[in-house]
């Protein structure tokens, strides 16, 4: 699940722990959720924002991760 709000303690982080909770006997991997670093505030600067947003060389790399599971 990918989301641009900070993972912990997520609208999406509780959905992907519902899903798991109810549908875990018949999954093959866990679910997971990626999400945009957790910092006390949105950064002006460009480069910062780049680094809290989730992009796509993060979203590959949990995909390869989520399958090598």
């Amino acid at each position: 699940m990918v989301t641009e709000e900070p993972s912990n303690n997520s609208f999406a982080r509780a959905l992907a722990g519902k899903i798991q909770e109810g549908c875990f006997q018949y999954l093959d991997a866990p679910v997971l959720t990626i999400g945009s670093e957790n910092m006390p505030a949105i950064p002006l600067n460009s480069t910062l924002e780049q680094a809290m947003i989730p992009s796509t060389e993060k979203v590959k790399a949990k995909l390869e991760e989520l399958l090598d599971y």
